[in-house]
């Protein structure tokens, strides 16, 4: 997922809070090597994020972004089946006997819980197992640009994190949802597959749904949730075009509805919930968008001087601006409408990254690279003279 194990890690550095309460694992069979509990622990030992399993390879971790083999065998696709399908609930392990794929998540008493991805590659079984925090992180220890905290104090409308794979936003979201959840006394949905942070009930009820535990999709999951008087509704990932449009119906209707997409700035974010449905329909679905989108954020992870990795970010807050241009579909006009609305909290990406350049945290030629607008940015951090 530039990978987020280590953003992750340095948030639960520098949070203080207690550890999330570990229930009772339930009982299991694990075929007769335990194999895979053997190569988590070793996972965790080593401070790793990810164990891969692919046929014809040892296993393999990821740590600190560079993945590592492991000193065993290489494994085939019976090695790989005999060691993760028993950790699998019943209804991933029919759903990969029956597709060939199936994500689930599992916990180890007394280590930790895990996000399971089994696949086939090259018509071989296939496994990636990510280790999940086991509190939910601060929205203060995040390193994320002044403004995103607003996000959990809107009271309706959509809100929108996006970024690539790996760049922290499932992480972001859960440090939203804890933030309303300290605050506030709301009913909270979130809906999940898998769920990767547990909250606890705190100034609200927090109500966490996992896709294909307790719900079978999440068009069924979010109508359900409609029904149970939620103030707050999560979606871990909007996918298909049912989820966006209930989400939509849902943020028009008076709840703060907060999802993630894999897009790389605000006017890709808008336009992907859009060009998801048929050309006949996204016409009415931007007038739909621009009425129910509340605000939009995109983040990347870069490199930190001295190793680890830092949160860059852009946010528009939409307004009546904006409004026009998703009607319009003129979403080349989203960026000049965050410099329009700095006042009501937008940030560009450039100012983000130039932030981190002059506090002295990211390298000038880092940023450089990952600025969309590269004028802009070197006015804002000339290009150092050494």
């Amino acid at each position: 997922m530039a990978d987020h194990d280590e953003f992750e890690r340095l948030i639960l550095a520098l949070q203080g809070d207690e550890a999330m309460p570990q229930p009772p694992a339930a009982p299991i069979e694990h075929g007769t090597s335990g194999r895979l509990e053997a190569w988590l622990r070793g996972l965790a030992e080593r401070g790793g994020s990810d164990l891969l399993l692919v046929a014809g390879a040892p296993p393999a971790i990821r740590t600190e972004g560079r993945v590592q083999r492991l000193e065993s065998g290489p494994l085939d696709s019976v090695d790989i089946e005999e060691s993760v399908l028993s950790w699998l609930p019943i209804h991933a392990r029919q759903q990969y006997r029956e597709v060939g794929i199936a994500d689930a998540s599992f916990r180890i008493a007394g280590l930790a819980r895990f996000r399971i991805n089994v696949h086939r590659e090259r018509g071989r079984a296939a496994a990636a197992v990510r280790m999940l925090p086991t509190r939910v992180p601060r929205l203060a220890t995040l390193g994320l640009p002044p403004g995103i905290e607003q996000l959990a104090s809107l009271p309706r409308g959509l809100a929108i994190i996006g970024g690539a794979t790996g760049s922290g936003k499932t992480t972001t979201l859960a440090a939203l949802v804890d933030e309303i959840n300290r605050r506030d006394a709301r009913h909270i949905v979130t809906i999940e597959d898998p769920i990767e942070y547990e909250h606890l009930h705190q100034g609200s009820v927090v109500e966490q749904v996992e896709i294909g535990v307790d719900a079978p999709d999440f068009p069924t999951a979010l109508r359900a949730a409609l029904r149970q008087a939620p103030d707050v509704i999560v979606i871990g990932e909007m996918r298909d075009p049912d989820t966006m449009r209930i989400a939509l119906a849902a943020a028009e209707t008076g709840h703060l509805v907060l999802s993630t997409l894999h897009t790389t700035d605000v006017a890709s974010t808008v336009s992907r919930i859009a060009d998801s449905f048929p050309v006949e329909r996204q016409n009415t679905i931007r007038q739909e968008l621009a009425m129910a989108l509340a605000a939009v954020v995109t983040q990347m992870l870069i490199p930190k001087i001295g190793g680890g990795l830092v949160p860059a970010a852009e946010l528009l807050m939409i307004g009546y601006g904006a409004r026009q241009h998703i009607r319009k579909n003129a979403l080349q006009h989203l960026h000049q409408e965050i410099t329009i609305t700095r006042r009501q909290g937008s940030l560009t990406l450039e100012e983000s990254l130039a932030r981190l350049v002059k506090d002295g945290i990211i390298d000038w030629r880092d940023a450089h690279a990952r600025a969309g607008h590269t004028e802009d940015f070197e006015q804002l951090a000339p290009r150092p003279s050494n």
